[in-house]
């Protein structure tokens, strides 16, 4: 089941519950499974079975495996954590993953107009 939250962000978030797994690019040996708990375009929430203590400064790349031909992977950096629970700001996606992610959020949005609104938004930010 997925949820819409709409707060003052300014992406849309779907809530979408599914197992992810977490790599940590500078140890390409460490994998480490969590769950999804929300995500848009710009980034995602994830919740762990412990505690986050990874360096908060690296770069990780967040694999979410849809259904057997839909995966999304993007590059994520860690924005803020509260225990167990670590939200991740999108630093790259490729563009397979991002028209996944964009088909997602429509699907679940279930208004384009808002979808569109997002995608300006994304594209208005500045480095």
């Amino acid at each position: 089941m997925t949820e819409i939250i709409n707060d003052k962000r300014q992406f849309h978030r779907i809530f979408y519950n599914a197992d992810a797994s977490l790599l940590n690019i500078d140890s390409d040996s460490q994998v480490v499974p969590c769950k999804l708990v929300d995500i848009s375009l710009k980034g995602c929430l994830l919740k762990f079975e412990s505690p986050w203590s990874a360096p908060l400064e690296n770069v990780y790349t967040l694999n979410l495996q849809l259904s057997e031909e839909i995966k999304i992977n993007m590059q994520v950096s860690v924005s803020h954590v509260i225990a167990n629970e670590v939200g991740f700001k999108c630093e790259h996606i490729d563009i397979d993953s991002i028209s996944q992610l964009r088909r997602l959020v429509e699907l679940n949005l279930g208004d384009s107009d808002i979808l569109e609104r997002d995608i300006l938004a994304l594209s208005e930010l500045k480095p």
